[in-house]
């Protein structure tokens, strides 16, 4: 009798952690800078999430979905829709890889097993939240094209989710830990669409360069991945070696996009304020204290701890769509 209680309570316990799982959606820019794999994996990583979708934003679109489709294959994951968001153009002057080909697309060339669905990104992203409202966290880890795109759509959709949490601007400090902030890049590539996004009256809270710029993957932590040769970290290894090509990219890697899923998933090593955050001229994120906060930003970050946990999810999952 004993027995059968305790299996009824672990059953119990065990519907419970099923049932408290975070539904998310997670729109990014993969295969651009790095960051986004290296994003993507703690997502895939973290049983704390229930993913209703992968959405693909900026740039070439299709071929970013390309990479995302093989990612999710080769781990055995590929009940998780992939979504294509509008295919943008580049950024004159600022951007030349979203403009040409990216060497990460090489990594999903050809590659056909399974396809993104049909619906685009901005319809899907507002049905899901109407599905779910205010249960859904929305993550933005590029460019905020769809996000555009669904106030354009249903300017009411964006406040059903829970909260949105975004890489996303430069408030006290800049790139390489400048004392200047800087136009941040999500903000620069699509200035028109970052202004809509602050204004959107969503609970939005932003990893910006001041808590994700000295955030890096150095040399030690690569080899643990490249050795760990499960299909997830030899993905992140090949793409990091395509990645390396690109004539902007520095040898260990800022996982900028990587502290904004952590800013959910361990807020204890982080600290934040409400701000009132704008957008100005050419992609600068700017706080207005003279007015009620409309947002929420990472000020500092345990970065050492978070790094520890980071690579305990890439080294720990066991990803294998062969068993």
């Amino acid at each position: 009798m004993k027995r059968i209680i305790i299996l009824f309570f672990c059953f119990g316990l065990s519907l419970s952690f099923a049932a408290e799982k975070q539904k998310i959606i997670f729109d990014c820019d993969l295969a651009s800078d790095v960051d986004d794999a290296y994003a993507l994996a703690l997502v895939l990583s973290s049983p704390e999430f229930d993913i209703l979708g992968v959405v693909m934003d900026h740039g070439n679109t299709p071929k970013r979905a390309q990479v995302a489709c093989r990612l999710l294959w080769e781990c055995g994951l590929e009940d998780i829709p992939v979504v294509v968001g509008r295919h943008t153009p580049g950024v004159v002057g600022v951007d030349t890889e979203q403009a040409g080909y990216s060497n990460q697309f090489f990594w999903g060339e050809r590659f056909d097993k399974i396809k993104p669905i049909k619906q685009n990104a901005a319809d899907f992203i507002i049905e899901k939240l109407h599905q779910y409202p205010h249960q859904v966290i929305l993550f933005t880890v590029g460019p905020v094209p769809n996000i555009q795109d669904v106030i354009n759509k249903d300017p009411e959709a964006l406040k059903l989710a829970k909260k949105v949490v975004s890489m996303f601007g430069s408030f006290y400090m800049g790139y390489n830990t400048g004392p200047i902030p800087d136009a941040e890049w999500n903000v620069a590539a699509d200035v028109e669409s970052a202004k809509m996004f602050v204004n959107s009256g969503a609970e939005i809270v932003y990893a910006g360069l001041d808590v994700t710029t000295f955030v890096k993957l150095n040399e030690e932590n690569r080899l643990r991945l490249l050795y760990r040769n499960s299909p997830l970290t030899d993905a992140l290894s090949a793409l990091y070696t395509l990645w390396r090509y690109e004539g902007y990219a520095q040898l260990d890697p800022t996982l900028f996009d990587v502290v904004a899923v952590g800013m959910v998933l361990w807020p204890e090593l982080f600290t934040t304020r409400k701000a009132h955050v704008q957008v100005i001229g050419r992609g600068y994120t700017v706080i207005d204290e003279s007015k009620a906060p409309n947002g929420e930003i990472g000020m500092t970050i345990n970065k050492d701890e978070f790094i520890k946990r980071v690579m305990e999810r890439y080294l720990r999952q066991n990803f294998n769509r062969y068993e």
